[in-house]
């Protein structure tokens, strides 16, 4: 199996699974640990459910979620804190992408 494609399995699985979670009313970041970003202003970004830092300097912050990468840009960025779940960065945040 090619990386990217899904299988019919795959596909009906999460098809239930979708189906699930809509009809129980579920939050979606709880049952797919989809990545939750907030920005506070332009000093400020708080994000949960990461995997992992990719990359780390004072202008780029790159992390690993289950479904994409997310980049904080910025100048004199800052991990505040951290732990399994979530994340603060602090400095002034000049842009946030989402790469799948």
């Amino acid at each position: 199996m090619r990386k990217g494609k899904r299988t019919r399995l795959e596909q009906v699985r999460e098809n239930v699974k979708s189906n699930i979670v809509e009809s129980l009313e579920l939050p979606a970041d709880i049952v797919y640990g989809a990545v939750i970003v907030t920005a506070m202003g332009r000093g400020q970004v708080l994000v949960e459910n990461y995997k992992g830092i990719i990359e780390y300097t004072r202008e780029k912050i790159r992390l690993q979620t289950k479904t994409c990468q997310v980049t904080i840009q910025g100048k004199g960025l800052l991990v505040e804190y951290y732990t399994n779940e979530e994340m603060k960065i602090t400095g002034c945040i000049q842009g946030i992408l989402y790469d799948s």
